[in-house]
């Protein structure tokens, strides 16, 4: 089974994660998702979509780019890295 696991620098970030991983990875917790999905804060297409087995998948470029709205600098500083 060692021989499935990822290694090296060679392992590429997912763009759709599944709402528990988004949340492993940035702290929010699954109600803050969900409030943000069900009161639009967060739109279909852009920071969210929906997987073709009805999963809602988190698009990490579009929370990015949600994340940097109001500090467009940011983004440009990691476009340029």
């Amino acid at each position: 089974q060692s021989s499935r696991r990822c290694r090296g620098s060679n392992v590429m970030a997912a763009r759709f994660v599944r709402i528990p991983k988004f949340c492993e990875e940035t702290g929010y917790t699954k109600s803050a998702v969900d409030t943000k999905i069900t009161r639009g804060v967060w739109v279909e297409g852009k920071e969210w979509i929906q997987a073709p087995d009805n999963n809602r998948l988190i698009d990490m470029e579009g929370y990015n780019r949600w994340v940097a709205k109001q500090h467009p600098e940011v983004l440009d500083r990691v476009a340029t890295a």
